[in-house]
């Protein structure tokens, strides 16, 4: 008796000890120790990869050209590269002088043209005699270059548009002018945006700083968190931008907009991982031992939560208008770069301020929220009905918007000195556009023909070529080869073809489109149209196309992921339901205030707004789903709301404050709007996630509590199991028969054998 009562004492042991090494041996519980175990060592990784980004990041090239992320099969982006390759692609500016008679000017024009970095300069001086004396001057002839004491003269520089030299030589030129010039065109545009947004983004970055601590300050325990939080993704931000160098070059767009977005979505698992130390602490148990399990406890939030804002991020990586590309990697780079951060870095810092954050704390400033929640519970119908009420008409609206697709949208924006500069001169002298037409070089007497032609349009304003600027019977060699080279090479000519019109406009689209059909008449083959407005249309082609594809795989991505988060069909439906209308209601308040987006802005916000705010959607889900064991359905989601509103309350107001930052300090447009539509998007993610899903979860009640994912799998384990009891059968019922035929087969044998016997 005491034998097997000593045995039975020993096989318990074993199964206790078993299950507990099966614990131990959890990923996450080996991931926690090792963390911990190994956290000085790991500090001196993170320093090191600090200093590392630090100096990388100063190496990293910032493009401010958006034809660069034309695809290259684009007729445009060949042009432009053919272009370089025969001729070299200048920079090109516009410049009007005024209070200037013609001698003046003239002599004003001398001085810029002999500045460092620039090529030449035309001005009516290159067809009409300017010392003849004013009395003998057509005004016709010059009315395009001089009227009423202004002169506008056509600028090429040696080098490209973002070229050093270039911008140097425009500095140069303003000196010369002084308050007497104004200053237009893809050079200048390029040198403003480049010194605004490096100013402003400073700026942007400091006011974010200091609204989100004071955000923090509010939604913390401790005073110390919010420089322990803040500390955390300073280091994520600053390996994201030093890890840029491997990609060599990023937009100017992701170089300044990441950082804040950086912050903006991912300070959430910082706040999950100090939240469950400090649930662990309370247990009574030691700063190590809490830390390894809080580790375990929010690691599949913090992945589940990090996966969504990846996925949606990543999807811009398929667009063809690469600058999708650089900006979704850039972005989905940076938030892993924060779960790493958080999870490996982040709690020895914990430990660090442990003792300040226990000396520092306060009572808690946010509310209970059970009222809200009481409140929320009983309109939850009223706000579905308004949700389903406005959703339709603002899905419509949203494909209605007017939007804005090339450089100039970027740097010539309203509120930039470029922008007034323009309207001064457009005032004085209309719009100018300059066209490059590309063609082999064949016959004369052809580009001859298409000059003309070109030139009767009644827009054209001018149109210079070799056939049209070399006299009629004169050779060639009486030209300087400084005129000859830029106009024709051995097997290439070019055609410089300036219009009256915008750089972007129906008008300027529909002359072009005129121009490349004229063009490819006298030229079928090899023949190019180049300049910002060909570029301008290629890239609206490209990025229109990009549209639908990169939303359909953004939400794709999240249905997937949330879908695997809860082992559930329906469930990514309903989370993703008050998303998307917010999503529509946000990209139809241009169209309602008659405003023109920048499309580049409206296509990328649409992935970074689901990816960003629906995890608020995952956890008021996830928190009624647990509630919902419990409680009743009422109570389940007042209690799930409670829970929370904080986190949402918290992440929420740092993407809204982040995107309304961008959008009030920054004067370059695309960047303004991209932050308008991130702020705005964010305030409404949270209003209806936080009115409208509640409706839903309890409307849903019993497709949500019922696991389907659960019935599924029990219902392909039934089929398996008939399966296998038919297949047994079968092989049961064969083997029976087999068996029966080979006694059948035995008893004539066995007959026959006794007979001879007998």
């Amino acid at each position: 008796m005491g034998q097997k009562l000593f045995g039975r004492i020993k096989d318990r042991m074993h199964r206790v000890k078993g299950q507990e090494m099966q614990e131990g041996d959890k990923f996450s519980f080996r991931m926690a120790r090792f963390i911990i175990h190994k956290k000085g060592w790991i500090e001196s990784v993170f320093a090191a990869g600090c200093v590392f980004s630090l100096i990388a990041m100063l190496f990293v090239n910032v493009n401010y050209d958006l034809t660069e992320y034309l695809p290259a099969s684009a007729r445009s982006c060949i042009g432009l590269d053919l272009m370089e390759d025969e001729f070299g692609y200048p920079g090109t500016a516009r410049l009007m002088i005024k209070d200037v008679s013609l001698y003046e000017a003239k002599q004003y024009k001398d001085k810029l043209e002999a500045v460092d970095g620039v090529d030449q300069i035309l001005w009516c001086d290159s067809t009409v005699n300017i010392y003849s004396g004013e009395d003998f001057i057509r005004q016709e002839d010059i009315k395009d270059y001089y009227k009423d004491g202004c002169a506008v003269m056509d600028i090429t520089f040696d080098q490209g548009d973002t070229a050093k030299k270039t911008s140097q030589a425009i500095d140069e030129m303003k000196a010369i002018t002084g308050d007497k010039g104004y200053y237009v065109g893809m050079a200048v545009q390029n040198k403003s945006l480049t010194e605004n947004v490096e100013s402003e983004m400073n700026l942007i970055l400091t006011v974010a700083v200091i609204m989100i601590f004071a955000v923090l300050c509010i939604s913390t325990a401790a005073w110390s968190e919010p420089f322990l939080f803040l500390l955390v993704m300073g280091v994520a931000i600053l390996l994201n931008r030093g890890t840029n160098i491997f990609i060599g070059t990023v937009s100017f767009l992701t170089n300044n907009v990441a950082m804040v977005l950086q912050l903006a979505t991912s300070m959430d698992y910082s706040i999950f991982l100090l939240d469950a130390f400090s649930r662990e602490k309370q247990k009574g148990l030691s700063e190590e031992q809490a830390m390894i399990n809080a580790i375990e406890a929010a690691i599949n939030s913090i992945f589940a939560s990090s996966l969504t804002t990846v996925v949606g991020f990543l999807a811009l990586v398929s667009m063809k208008f690469t600058i999708g590309f650089d900006m979704g990697l850039v972005l989905a780079k940076g938030i892993v770069f924060s779960l790493i951060t958080v999870l490996f870095f982040m709690p020895a810092m914990i430990l660090k301020f442990s003792k300040w954050n226990d000396k520092t704390r306060h009572r808690p400033f946010l509310p209970s929220f059970r009222k809200f929640s009481e409140w929320v519970y009983r309109v939850r119908y009223a706000s579905l009905i308004i949700m389903l009420f406005l959703a339709p008409p603002a899905y419509v609206a949203q494909g209605m918007n007017d939007f804005l697709y090339g450089n100039s949208a970027v740097g010539a924006s309203e509120g930039t000195q470029v922008y007034r500069d323009d309207q001064v001169i457009s005032q004085e002298f209309g719009r100018s556009n300059m066209m490059l037409a590309m063609y082999p070089n064949t016959s004369a007497v052809t580009e001859k023909a298409m000059s003309d032609e070109i030139e009767d349009l009644p827009y054209v304003k001018s149109v210079t070529s070799m056939s049209n600027t070399l006299p009629e019977g004169i050779p060639e060699e009486f030209l300087p080869y400084s005129i000859t080279s830029e106009l024709h090479t051995k097997d290439y000519c070019r055609m410089l073809i300036y219009i009256r019109t915008k750089t972007e406009s129906e008008q300027a689209f529909k002359g072009a489109d005129e121009i490349r059909d004229i063009l490819e008449r006298y030229y079928p083959e090899n023949s190019y149209l180049v300049g910002e407005t060909p570029s301008t249309q290629d890239i609206k082609t490209t990025i229109t196309a990009d549209n639908s594809r990169v939303n359909l795989l953004s939400m794709l991505g999240v249905f997937l992921v949330v879908m695997f988060s809860f082992r559930s069909f329906a469930i990514p439906m309903i989370v993703m339901v008050p998303i998307e209308a917010a999503i529509f209601l946000n990209m139809a308040m241009p169209y309602l205030a008659g405003d023109t987006m920048v499309f580049m802005g409206y296509i990328i916000v649409s992935s970074i707004q689901l990816g960003a705010t629906v995890d608020y959607s995952i956890l008021l889900t996830n928190n009624y789903v647990s509630c919902r064991k419990s409680l009743e359905k009422k109570e389940a989601c007042i209690q799930a709301l409670m829970l929370s509103c904080p986190s949402i309350f918290t992440s929420g107001t740092i993407i809204i404050l982040a995107g309304y930052i961008i959008h009030f300090i920054s004067t370059t447009a695309a960047i303004g709007d991209l932050g308008h539509l991130i702020g705005r998007g964010a305030l409404f993610s949270v209003i209806l996630v936080l009115t409208v899903l509640p409706a839903l979860l309890v409307l849903f009640d019993r497709i949500i509590t019922s696991n389907e994912w659960d019935r599924l799998q029990k219902y392909l384990k039934q089929r398996h199991e008939k399966r296998k009891a038919l297949i047994k059968a079968g092989l049961g019922a064969i083997v029976n028969k087999a068996s029966a035929l080979k006694r059948t087969d035995l008893e004539p044998a066995e007959v026959e054998s006794d007979e001879n016997e007998i």
